[in-house]
């Protein structure tokens, strides 16, 4: 993986520093949350943070690897905590249940998104006019749902997420220039979704890319995700790479002016 970002980082001209990550505790409503901070080492002045949202695993060790990658280019990157206590699980099942009892309540969702969001950006280091947001799966969905409260961030970017259709109300609450990076043999996500989607940001005239990878299919971007031996999941290496320059790419643009 440090590989394939010191290629990426090089083509695209940004420098690499070393980060370092420690566990913050928070909360909402009375739910004590445990998110993951990476902080680029040395890191003087304001930078632009961005908010990193886990799969329906939990705030496993793959989230937390993000967040370091995100600051190794320059970046505060905040993990948040979408189940609460830091909980995390390797089971399928289970897995499902923890992202449907947050999904279940959309208050609970958007909120908990929003307490992380509102930790990273009173951090010392954040300029707090540059934030933007990325998520893996379930992670991607809740990035998209932050995005529908009308949340001031500058990006989002979403990585073989699902795509909930935005009311017109939430569509046009998106400040954000939006990224999303599917993987165009990806099953779990409907055609029919898409289009929905993809029809309500372009009648809210929000600036939407939308990145179809040839031969991807669910979890693209998690190596080591074909061990768990599910089907539909697996690692694509092409489409990894692509999809984080992609996004480098447009954390470039969108923060280079106020």
């Amino acid at each position: 993986m440090r590989t394939i970002l010191t290629l990426l980082t090089l083509s695209l001209g940004v420098t690499m520093t070393q980060a370092a990550g420690q566990t913050v505790e928070y909360e909402f409503e009375g739910t004590k949350l445990k998110g993951y901070l990476a902080v680029p080492k040395d890191a003087k002045g304001k930078l632009p943070g961005i908010l990193v949202v886990h799969e329906w695993w939990g705030l496993n060790d793959y989230a937390k690897k993000r967040a370091d990658m995100l600051a190794e280019l320059g970046y505060v990157a905040f993990c948040v905590d979408m189940y609460g206590d830091g909980k995390t699980t390797e089971h399928p099942k289970e897995a499902g249940e923890m992202a449907t009892a947050v999904r279940s309540n959309i208050k609970v969702w958007q909120g908990r998104a929003l307490a992380g969001l509102k930790k990273l950006a009173s951090h010392e280091n954040v300029d707090s006019t540059k934030l933007a947001a990325i998520g893996y799966c379930f992670g991607g969905s809740t990035a998209l749902k932050l995005a529908y409260t009308g949340a001031d961030l500058k990006a989002v970017a979403t990585f073989h997420a699902a795509l909930p259709t935005p009311s017109e109300t939430d569509a046009q609450a998106i400040k954000a220039r939006v990224l999303v990076c599917h993987g165009a043999e990806d099953k779990f996500i409907a055609e029919k979704d898409i289009k929905a989607f993809q029809d309500a940001l372009q009648k809210a005239k929000v600036q939407l890319q939308f990145e179809s990878y040839a031969g991807a299919v669910h979890s693209f971007t998690v190596k080591g995700i074909d061990e768990k031996k599910i089907s539909g999941l697996a690692y694509n290496e092409e489409a990894d790479k692509k999809s984080w320059e992609a996004m480098q790419k447009l954390f470039k643009e969108v923060f280079a002016t106020k």
